[in-house]
Parts: C-alpha cells; structure tokens; sequence
C-alpha cells in the first residue's frame, strides 16, 4: 500500500473512502474526466488509492460495488504528444485496474463523424474557432463526454462526475466553483445536466501539492510519472514557468502548460507548442506552421464566401466576405493538410492527422453543397501517390464515361449533371445511408436549372 507523508493528502483519501462506501449507500456511478494532465492524474492517483483501502480494509468484494469510470475525450486533433502519452496511460490504467480487481472502467470518447473538426473546417467550410465564434468545445469536448454521462443516468437513475478543479487555477474558476457548492455538503447539482452531481477532492490543493503527489507517490496503476513531468517541462514557455517542491535536481521547473487541440485558432499564440519545438520535438513545426496560417488566413475575404450556409448574406458594409469558406479554400487546406500528415509520418508513422472516414465525409459534404469540382480521392492520389484505402470515390469508369459523353453531346451540361447526380448517390452508400438524398438530389437539379437560364 503507498504511504503518504501528506495529512492534507491522507485528508482527502479518507474523504473519498467515506463519500464511496459510507455517505453514498447507492450504487450511481462515479465519472472521472481524464485529461492525462497533471489534475485529472492526481484524482484518479487519490481515488485509486482509495479503492484499494477499501478492497484490503473490508472482508467482502462487493463493497467496491461502485463502478468508476474513467472517461478520456479524444478530439481526434490533440497534440500528437499528448495523444500518444494518453493512450499509453488509458492502456496501463485498463491492464492494472483488472489485475488489482479495481473497478475502473476506461471509455474513450470522440466527436461524431459528421462534427469532427476536419468536417467542420474542410468539410462544411466553418471558419476556425475564435474568441467569438468558439463552435469547437460544445461539439469536439462537450458533446461526446455528455453523451456518455447521459446514457449512465440512463441506466442508473443518476451519476457523480468527480472533477480535478482546483480552487487556486484561478479566481474565475473559485467563482465558478463556489457558485454551484453547498455548504457542508461535499456533492453539488451539476450546472447544466439533471441527475448528475460534482465531487471535486482535491480542490483545495495548491500546484506544488499537486507537482509533490506526482514526483513522489508511484502510479497506483504501475505508470512512469516522470514522463508526464518531462512533457510538463519541455512545453514549458518561459513566461508560464512555475514554482515546485522539487524531488530532485531535474526538477527545476514543473511548468504550467495547458494542453489541448493542435489546431487551437481561440489562442493568440500556441506557447506549448512551440516550446515543445524549442525542446526538441522539431517533427511538430509543420503542425505549428499550419495552426498559425489557419489564424492568419480566417478573416482573408477572398477565402469566405459571401453567404453562409444557411443561405444568408454574408458581406459586411466594406464589402468584405464573412461567409463560410470558399470550395478553393477548402481545397486548398485538405491538400496542406495531407501533405503535412506525409511529412509528419516520415519520422512518425503512427501519427494520424485526419482520418479516412473524415475523408470520405468531407466529399459527401462537398457533393451536398454542389462542390463537384474538388475531388477528395484526386488530392490523396497526388499527395500520396495511391489511392484512399476507400478504393477512391469515384461516380463512373472512363468506359461509362465515354458512354454518356456520347450520348449528351449536343449539351455538355447534361453530361455534368447526370455525373453529379451518380456521385450523390454513391457518397451517400459510402456512408451506408441515404438520408437527404433526396433533398441533394433537388438542390442539384435546382441549381442546373439556374445555370441554364443564365
């Protein structure tokens, strides 16, 4: 068992001891949020610590009747760093939770397909997140792990979401979190989900407990912590060093960097990043260039169009554009896109920066917005020199190609229509559904008519 000098620390164990077998007699689950990072590592550390108290504490097994899950969004556009440190710890937390009969659950949670970020952005051409348009949270963060959380309450009538916040990250955060506190109550409603209430442990402790927890208490599940602290220190900006209490003498400075999405576009300059890159990690500056010609490309009018995409006017009084991006425009960031994957995958094979389901969904998004003049398949094979693994999408053969070419000589334009019109149906099966089609199919032979009268 691991002894803890700490009786703040030891506080806080025997408070989740309690909360877990005496003042919650229901069996309603408990969801930890798993980032990786040093908060979420130091509450499942407290609570894995409780749990094996109370297995080795109490004669019987079903005491730890409590299911606990541990629940890690995937955004599917993390830091490759922290993605890959992240599925090596769920790995160690999944294999030592079995073999210490601890009954932790690991769930990995990821946006759906069709509200990914690249679906967003190169698909339906949203420009990229900012301070005032921040779509990404509610659909790449929010969305799934709620997801999760309501199919729990479900089941179990209600659910406890135990959170690595911390009274000290900021007086914002303190606000926040004493607004929705009871007093003398350890549980709070959450905000905004009904059946569900907070548990935060470890509020009370200050950084340099947590750095202290981390540099000297051994991973219940068996993980090297010194890797999470040396990812800490190499993203470390010289402005967000932090004080520590130190274990020894590589522990110079913990660092305060927040991790998140590579292709974050809300913050001004991506400091861990870059000084991931200054630390090393130079295979990462492709990454960090693209991020930063996102953000110097949003406003650029040529690359908006001049609606949105519900169809309504999209210019401002200087005439500038403010619509979604453009069909070239987004053609252009796919073939950027993948270009830097290839590069990236020279030194990195496992790196992945857009899958190719994503693939695949952003040519039926583009056929849906009469995008025809971009092919997906086209920029892989150019960019990769093979075919997509889907085997391309590809509406005719050059034989059938020929065959209608004849057939719509006199009027060219019924050539493309007919050939649009086999590419909606055919993306559509490649998503096994075929809901819409209709409604594409109309839109399309809307606006040939349009053309023609022109």
């Amino acid at each position: 068992m691991i002894k803890i000098k700490s009786k703040k620390v030891e506080s806080i164990i025997s408070e989740i001891i309690d909360q877990y077998t005496y003042a919650d007699t229901s069996d309603r689950p408990w969801i930890i949020g798993f980032s990786g990072g040093k908060d979420s590592t130091v509450l499942l550390t407290l609570v894995w610590i409780a749990l094996q108290r109370i297995k080795q504490d109490l004669p019987y097994p079903f005491q730890l009747r409590r299911p606990v899950y541990v629940v890690c969004n995937d955004t599917m556009v993390e830091n490759p760093i922290i993605s890959s440190y992240i599925d090596d710890v769920l790995a160690k937390i999944e294999e030592a939770a079995r073999d210490q009969g601890i009954p932790i659950i690991v769930k990995k949670t990821v946006p759906k397909l069709e509200e990914s970020f690249w679906i967003n952005v190169i698909g339906k051409g949203y420009p990229v997140p900012n301070n005032t348009f921040r779509w990404c949270t509610d659909k790449l963060k929010i969305r799934p792990t709620s997801n999760f959380l309501l199919e729990q309450i479900d089941e179990k009538g209600e659910a406890i979401v135990l959170l690595g916040t911390r009274y000290e990250e900021s007086a914002t955060r303190e606000r926040s979190m004493r607004k929705h506190e009871v007093k003398g109550k350890r549980l709070s409603k959450h905000s905004s989900t009904a059946n569900t209430y907070v548990y935060a442990p470890i509020k009370e402790l200050i950084l340099e407990e947590i750095w202290y927890i981390i540099n000297t208490m051994p991973s219940p599940w068996g993980f090297d912590n010194s890797i999470l602290f040396q990812i800490y220190s190499d993203a470390s900006a010289d402005d967000y060093e932090c004080p520590t209490v130190v274990t020894n003498k590589t522990h110079s400075s913990c660092g305060q960097s927040r991790f998140g999405c590579w292709t974050c576009t809300v913050v001004k300059k991506d400091k861990s990043m870059t000084a991931l890159i200054e630390n090393g990690q130079n295979w990462m500056h492709p990454l960090l260039e693209f991020r930063n010609n996102l953000v110097e490309d949003r406003n650029i009018s040529e690359n908006r169009s001049e609606t949105r995409r519900n169809g309504s006017p999209a210019v401002d009084e200087s005439g500038h554009n403010q619509g979604n991006y453009t069909a070239e425009y987004r053609n252009k960031l796919l073939k950027n896109l993948l270009e830097i994957q290839k590069q990236v995958q020279q030194e990195r094979p496992h790196v992945t920066l857009i899958t190719n389901q994503e693939l695949i969904a952003i040519q039926v998004t583009w056929n849906r917005d009469l995008i025809f003049d971009f092919n997906v398949g086209d920029i892989y094979r150019k960019v990769y020199n093979k075919e997509i693994s889907t085997n391309n999408i590809k509406s005719l053969d050059d034989t059938e190609r020929r065959i209608l070419k004849d057939v719509c000589k006199e009027d060219v334009s019924y050539y493309h229509l007919i050939d649009n019109l086999i590419t909606l149906q055919e993306t559509k099966t490649l998503l096994i559904s075929k809901y819409g089609l209709h409604n594409d199919v109309e839109n399309r032979i809307e606006s040939f008519v349009k053309e023609i009268k022109l």
